[in-house]
């Protein structure tokens, strides 16, 4: 992708999503939002109230699979209204057709890679060109445990702010008080299993730079939480489901251990302070428990 300047992706993700909307390509699914506060985080948690017609759509049209059994991959052939950009050899840029957010995008490796395999260079690699030109938070959902709705390996990219009100990232606050001086550290505030790396934010100017330095920390980060890389089926792949959030000057990787808090899904976005119900009562699950809480349930003591 040619960085012609600091919007040209922007630009690029407006046109193609206008058309898009205009086509009914793109869905955007409205929500209602609600601020809860616990453990020094305001949690943003929005009601997403067409969750189920989400759903629907992704049991009709062209995601449905030839036979009974055969695997989705709505990326192999992707939907040519919702294509952005070429990234790389080895990565394409599309919007999220059911987004939540504006400008939510999906970073896709062209061959089917199962989203379980480990994170690569060139992953970190195309992310970083995004958001090179994009200011966001960056996050990969690994495996299905982790909230990873499609097997083929695809990282996400949502726009900063998270919300009109409030830091960027609803956790930051907690950031400020994480271990200094060492690469890899843990947050004080978490009452999980996690690792938290600093980065340098001018190296999204160099995405070839970046790539090597945050696949380095990515993998010290995985030895720090006990994730050590296995092989399997002649693949390199994460012994355990977790969560990745990576903006400009911070990565956070923290591990699953189960993908629902009741009926709660949470994925990434969970533990950046933003949660997603389907409604009142899964909004009442919350208020009743404490958000903080519930990601304690869905993670590793």
């Amino acid at each position: 992708m040619a960085r012609t300047g600091s919007d040209a992706l922007v630009a690029t993700v407006d046109r193609v999503a206008g058309k898009a909307l205009r086509t009914g390509a793109l869905m955007p699914i409205a929500t209602e939002q609600r601020w809860i506060e616990q453990g020094g985080v305001r949690f943003l948690v929005r009601v997403v109230s067409s969750l189920a017609r989400k759903q629907r759509e992704r049991s009709e049209g062209s995601d449905v699979p030839a036979k009974p059994g055969d695997p989705v991959n709505p990326f192999l052939p992707y939907e040519p209204a919702l294509f952005v950009a070429e990234v790389s050899e080895t990565h394409i840029c599309l919007l999220n057709k059911f987004n939540v957010i504006d400008r939510h995008l999906l970073i896709v490796t062209r061959d089917f890679q199962d989203q379980q395999t480990l994170l690569t260079a060139a992953d970190f690699e195309a992310l970083s060109t995004c958001m090179g030109e994009i200011d966001g938070l960056g996050f990969y959902n690994g495996g299905t445990v982790a909230g990873a709705s499609q097997a083929h390996k695809h990282l996400q990219l949502v726009p900063l702010p998270m919300a009109d009100e409030g830091p960027g990232v609803p956790i930051e606050p907690l950031l400020a008080a994480a271990e200094s001086g060492r690469a890899v550290g843990r947050v004080p505030g978490f009452p999980f299993r996690h690792a938290l790396a600093r980065l340098d934010p001018a190296l999204v100017d160099h995405p070839a730079a970046a790539a090597e330095a945050i696949h380095q920390r990515y993998h010290a980060m995985l030895d720090a939480v006990g994730l050590e890389a296995v092989a399997a089926d002649g693949e390199i792949r994460r012994p355990a489901p977790y969560n990745l959030l990576i903006t400009r000057e911070w990565m956070l990787l923290v591990p699953r251990s189960r993908e629902c808090f009741e009926t709660i899904s949470i994925n990434a976005l969970g533990f950046a302070g933003s949660l997603f119900v389907r409604d009142a009562g899964q909004m009442k699950t919350i208020e009743d428990h404490g958000p903080m809480t519930v990601l304690r349930g869905v993670a590793v003591a």
